[in-house]
Order: structure tokens, then C-alpha cells, then sequence
């Protein structure tokens, strides 16, 4: 186990499960998985590895038995028939009223029976199975009668949540772990490894989180496919439901004026529209026109009545385009349906997920950790909707007077929603604050500079706020807005970027390395890179302060694991580039050895050394313990200081052979990381 699995176990075990075992137990079972947390929590939730296999052999027994497969629907009525007494199922239930009857009968998906009579204290108990159904254990009996409706009868129903939890537990936990550490205990708790995503993509991941915890939050995540967009509102709450964009309707959402049937938002806390993209489908103007008066006011109109409710809205869709090509023929909502695409609509959205910034889920991406069962995080969340944390950043920042009040509620409710996720005991500081501020301006920001575009009647805003401790001013941008400037703003000159902008800051002392294609002016300059950034690559982030240099010398302490030496490769070939066939180079590395793989990492030094030596690349190596500063000097007056070394990049699929990203550095999410180039001689001075 890690350190963080240790520390989670030895405080928090009953609470939390280990993530690799809902693999085990489902099976070709398609079925939530917090209806299989469900179970590992009834049996597993312990760190000894025979109660854990234990535990899953009577999960699995369980399910063998229980679980109601959809294609083995008949096999299971039979078999209850000819037991002739109750039988246990695993299944989706769905309740409806039959007013003929003046009763209430239920539907099992898998199982395919209905009309089975449920009694009126069972639906006032659970009101979500009268609205797309929820997953249940209920036993079941068949008893054939003449003339009978149907022959089957429920004998008990419960569905499969938590009945109970301790909310004070909970804080109390939060008071154990430092911030870092709770951030990746909730991304192992929904099932995802920390250690291969960066800060900035844990705050993504986190943000989706949000409609679960903050009543009435509107939020909507565009990007390619298979980023996991919808994955958390189908997967990891019983509170979430997750429909199809083409499959919605006005009663099927808010209310039937007919039979004065409640939609989907009077039951569930979270409703998320899945494939909400695609220029070409066909929308109902009236649910538009319901859906933006719900969002702007929490409320829909029932004939002549005036109907509340607090479920969230999500709108997960793809994309068909690369970031700067949207901006420059269109903007960010061009996947939209026409009916969407409005301003009115989309200015009532509280934050714009970058879902474009969201790596494809990879095998390695899913937690083989322990995290909270799913089904309490959740009734956690649920219950943190009563809260408020809009007014715990007023004490120390101030929003700009240019925010309109519509952007202002849409950063207040982002957050409160983000600070009760990392900071549920409201012990937060000051930076701590400041940084979740900002992670909301910039949602906000992105959904308002696209608007400015969509309709020319709106006026762009500059997202600011006001440090109090020094009366600051400090200007928000997005990332897309630093990396793509040119088309980000296509009307206007180019503003000069704030030096304190978030969440990118520049600060230099010169010219920039330019991009590529790019003429470049080689001057003294400090370039901080943001997280996620792309388009970055050694052959024009560094080969041309080497260009010209006979020597160099890299320091970087770790040159030891396969991705280290690959990326010391792929600088020693853009150097390769840019030399003369008839001139050699010589290149030297300073690292430290690798304790426990000082084999492996020979060998690929070795390797480095004798495949680049044909191409007048004179490659040595030498370990030196005390090496920790990351550097390149060059024997013609230059020196990069790297504070990340040449390790810039985050993960990618390299066994993938046809990804751009495998095969070209532009293309992949850079770390955070800041380069500094400055002359030799002034570090004599």
C-alpha cells in the first residue's frame, strides 16, 4: 500500500473500500458501481488481505445468485416459480401509479415483470422509484391465480443506498489529512489514481463533483470522447441521473399538466444530459424555454401553479474540433444545437468544464487504492447541500466592481460547492481560499468570453478580484485564453497579459521563447508553463539557446525510470536537428543513480550512448550524490535553469504507437514548470 492507502486505513477503514475490487466483483455485470460498493462495504471493507477474498467470494456468490443478468431474465422467473417461495433480486425498479386500480406496481428491468403491487408506505418512503427507477434488493415471490393480474408479489424492497452516516466522523477525518492528501483520497474515492494526474486535473475532476454538493448548480463539460465525461453521474451516486440529450422532455423533466406527475428535477439532486452536443439535433423550443426560466429562478410552471425544486443540471458533450480551431471560426459552444446555442441559454450556466483538457481514460488512470464507499461520499454530498460557503473568501479577497451580478452568483456558487469538497470543516487559509477563487473565476470567465462572441450586444468583462492584505488588483485568465491569443480575441489587438493573471502568470525580463515557425530573438527571460499547456517541445523550447554550443552539460538528478531517459532522448535529437552532419557534440549528464534500479537505468544510459554516437552526438554520463539543481549549461554563454529538468511532461500512452502524443511533444499536457534563461556570465557576476 502507499502511504496515503496506510494513513486512510489505519483512521478511516469502515468508511472506505479498496477501488480494484469493483473490477473483481462486476463482472460483465452492467450495473452502478456504487451498487457494488454497496456490497464490498457489507464484506470488505478491511485492509486483511483473507477477510478481503473472503469478503469477495460472498459478493460474488451474491451476485451469482441475486443479480438478474438482462439476457437470463426468463431463466430467473423460472427458477423462482419452481423454488415457490420468495427469491432475493438484485435489479433496476421503477414504480407507477395505476390510477384504474388506485395502486401502485413496479417494473424490474432485468428481471422484465410488472404490475407487481408495492405497498403506498414503501413509495412514501422512496419517492425516486416513481421517476426512472432505482436500483434495489427485493424479494419476490410467484404465485399463479385465475384471473389474476399478475402472478407476482413483492415481499420486501430496499434500495441500495446507505440508511446512515456520521457527518461529524466525516470532518473530523478531513482534520487528518492535509490538503494534498485529502485531494487524493477523494480522486481514489470516484476511482481515479492521483499520481498520474497534476494538480490542475484533479481540480477538473473534482469540479464535476460539484452539482452533487451545491443545489441548483448549472454546469456543462464539452470535449472529445472518451474523457469520462458522464461516467460520474450514471456510476457513483444514487442521487445522480444521467439521460440522453435526445430522450428529454418537458414532462419527462419537470412536470406532466396532464397527470400532475413531477419530473426528474423534484426527486433527484443532480440530472446530467449526456450527448447534450450535435449541431444537427432536433430541440423542443418549450423545454428551452422551461429549462433556461429553471436554471435563472429554481423554479418551472405547473398550468397556472409555480413549482420549485433544487436539482442541478450538467451538460456533457463532445467535440469535434481542436480548442484553436473552434476559436478561430466560431467559439467553444459550436457543438451546440441551434436552440442552445443562445445566450440567453448558456449565460445561465455557472461553469464551463475545459474538457478538452482531460486526458483519454487509460488503464492506468483507474485507482488500485482505498477511498470512500462511493454510496457515503455521496449521502455526504447530498446532505452538504444545506450549506452555505459562498462568504468565507470575504474576509480576504473582494470581487471587482466590473462583475455583474449573474457572473458574481455563478462564482460564489463554484466556491462553495469546490471549498465544501477540499475544505468541509471551513478551516481554510487565506492561499488556500485564493486558489479555489480563482479555479472559479475561470469557469465562469470561459462561459462569458464566449457569450461576448455569440452575441454582440454583450460586453466583455474583466474578471478580477482584490487581495485585501495589499489592496491588489489581480485579473483572471483562462488557459486557453494565454495559449491562444491571436484567436482567442481575433477583434482586438492582443492585450499584454497582467504579470499577477491567473491562473497563468508570466513575468520576464525579455523576449519569450517563441512558437514554432516563429522568428526568435534569444534574450534573458523567465517563462512559467501552466499545467495541461500543450504545444510545448525541446526543439522550440530549448534547442535554440543550444544551437552553436560545442559542449553542455545536464544536470538533472533524475535521469533513472524508462520516461526520464526517453525524454533526455528526445532532447539529444532535437539538438540532433539543428547540428551539421560533419560537427560533434559533446554532452554530458550529471544525475544521481536509481538505489533500487541502477541496472535499469544503466542500460538505458548505455543504450542513449551508442545509438546517438553514429550521429556525432558524443554522449558520457556520472553519478553524483549531491546533484539536486536542474540545469543545462552550454559552452557558448548560456544557461537553462529548469526547476522540473526534463521531466515536463505528464503521462501519456507510450505504448500506443499511432498517438501523436507518443510521437510528437507538442501534443502532449505539460506539467507546471517554469524555464529561466539567462546568460553565463551573469551567473559569475
Amino acid at each position: 500500500m502507499t502511504p496515503l492507502d496506510t494513513k486512510i486505513t489505519n483512521l478511516i477503514q469502515p468508511l472506505v473500500v479498496r477501488k480494484d475490487l469493483v473490477k473483481r466483483v462486476k463482472g460483465n455485470a452492467v450495473v452502478p458501481t456504487y451498487v457494488l460498493e454497496y456490497l464490498l462495504s457489507q464484506y470488505c471493507t478491511t485492509s486483511d488481505e483473507e477477510q478481503i477474498e473472503s469478503g469477495i467470494e460472498r459478493i460474488l456468490d451474491i451476485l451469482k445468485q441475486h443479480y438478474v443478468h438482462r439476457n437470463e431474465g426468463g431463466l430467473v422467473r423460472s427458477q423462482i416459480r419452481e423454488k415457490g417461495k420468495p427469491h432475493k433480486v438484485i435489479d433496476k425498479v421503477r414504480v407507477d401509479l395505476n390510477e384504474k386500480k388506485d395502486c401502485y406496481e413496479a417494473t424490474f428491468a432485468n428481471l422484465d415483470i410488472s404490475k407487481v403491487i408495492v405497498p403506498s408506505d414503501t413509495v412514501k418512503q422512496h419517492q425516486k422509484l416513481l421517476i426512472g427507477g432505482v436500483w434495489c434488493l427485493a424479494d419476490i415471490e410467484y404465485q399463479h391465480e385465475e384471473g389474476g393480474d399478475s402472478p407476482w408479489s413483492l415481499e420486501k424492497l430496499k434500495p441500495i443506498q446507505k440508511s446512515s452516516f456520521d457527518f461529524d466522523g466525516y470532518l473530523e477525518a478531513r482534520r487528518q489529512f492535509s490538503t494534498e492528501e485529502w485531494i487524493d483520497l477523494l480522486l481514489q474515492s470516484i476511482g481515479l489514481n492521483p499520481e498520474v494526474f497534476g494538480d490542475r486535473s484533479k481540480m477538473i475532476q473534482l469540479t464535476r463533483l460539484i452539482p452533487f454538493c451545491e443545489r441548483n448548480y448549472n454546469l456543462i463539460e464539452l470535449g472529445p470522447k472518451g474523457t469520462g465525461k458522464s461516467h460520474i453521474y450514471s456510476e457513483l451516486s444514487p442521487h445522480g441521473m444521467l439521460i440522453s440529450g435526445g430522450e428529454v422532455s418537458v414532462p419527462k423533466l419537470f412536470v406532466n399538466n396532464s397527470t400532475g406527475k413531477l419530473g426528474l428535477v423534484g426527486y433527484w439532486s443532480t440530472v446530467a444530459f449526456d450527448e447534450f452536443a450535435g449541431k444537427g439535433k432536433r430541440v423542443d423550443k418549450a423545454l428551452v424555454d422551461i429549462l433556461k426560466n429553471y436554471m435563472a429562478n429554481k423554479t418551472f410552471s405547473r398550468g397556472v401553479e409555480t413549482l420549485g425544486a433544487e436539482a442541478s443540471m450538467v451538460f456533457v458533450g463532445n467535440t469535434q474540433h481542436t480548442v484553436p480551431h473552434m476559436l478561430k471560426h466560431a467559439d467553444l459552444f459550436d457543438e451546440l444545437p441551434s436552440q442552445y446555442h443562445d445566450s440567453a441559454f448558456l449565460d445561465r450556466l455557472h461553469y464551463f468544464v475545459p474538457g478538452w483538457e482531460v486526458d483519454i481514460i487509460r488503464t492506468e488512470m483507474f485507482s488500485e487504492g482505498f477511498g470512500f464507499v462511493v454510496d457515503y461520499l455521496s449521502e455526504i454530498l447530498k446532505t452538504q447541500r444545506d450549506d452555505d460557503f459562498t462568504q468565507l473568501f470575504a474576509p480576504h479577497f473582494a470581487l471587482s466592481d466590473s462583475i455583474s451580478t449573474r457572473d458574481r452568483d455563478a462564482i460564489n456558487k463554484t466556491f462553495s460547492g469546490m471549498m465544501k469538497l477540499l475544505f468541509p470543516h471551513r478551516e481554510a487559509s487565506a492561499e488556500d481560499m485564493e486558489k479555489v477563487l480563482v479555479w472559479a473565476m475561470e469557469g465562469r470567465k470561459r462561459v462569458k468570453d464566449q457569450i461576448v462572441r455569440i452575441d454582440e450586444t454583450m460586453t466583455d468583462v474583466k474578471f478580477a478580484y482584490i487581495r485585501k492584505s495589499d489592496g491588489k488588483e489581480i485579473c483572471v485568465e483562462t488557459l486557453e485564453e494565454q495559449q491562444y491569443p491571436h484567436v482567442y480575441w481575433p477583434d482586438r489587438a492582443v492585450p499584454e497579459s497582467d504579470p499577477e493573471a491567473k491562473p497563468t502568470v508570466r513575468e520576464t525580463s525579455g523576449t519569450q521563447p517563441s512558437g514554432p515557425n516563429q522568428p526568435q530573438e534569444l534574450r534573458e527571460c523567465r517563462l512559467p508553463i501552466h499545467e495541461n499547456q500543450t504545444g510545448i517541445d525541446f526543439e522550440t523550447l530549448l534547442a535554440p539557446y543550444l544551437k552553436g554550443a560545442s559542449e553542455l552539460t545536464i544536470t538533472d538528478p533524475y535521469i533513472r525510470q524508462f520516461h526520464q531517459a526517453r525524454n533526455l532522448m528526445e532532447l539529444l535529437e532535437a539538438v540532433a536537428k539543428q547540428k551539421r552532419d560533419d560537427e560533434e557534440i559533446k554532452v554530458h549528464l550529471v544525475t544521481q543513480t536509481a538505489d533500487f534500479e541502477l541496472d535499469a537505468q544503466e542500460g538505458f544510459l548505455s543504450q542513449i550512448q551508442s545509438k546517438v554516437g553514429p550521429i556525432g552526438i558524443i554522449f558520457t554520463w556520472e553519478y553524483d550524490p549531491e546533484a539536486h539543481a536542474r540545469h543545462i549549461i552550454t559552452n557558448h554563454g548560456w544557461e537553462i535553469l529548469l526547476d522540473r529538468g526534463l521531466d515536463i511532461f505528464q503521462r501519456y500512452d507510450m505504448n500506443d504507437a499511432f498517438s501523436p502524443a507518443n510521437r510528437m511533444q507538442k501534443y502532449r499536457a505539460c506539467k507546471k514548470f517554469e524555464v529561466t534563461f539567462r546568460r553565463s556570465d551573469a551567473v559569475a557576476e
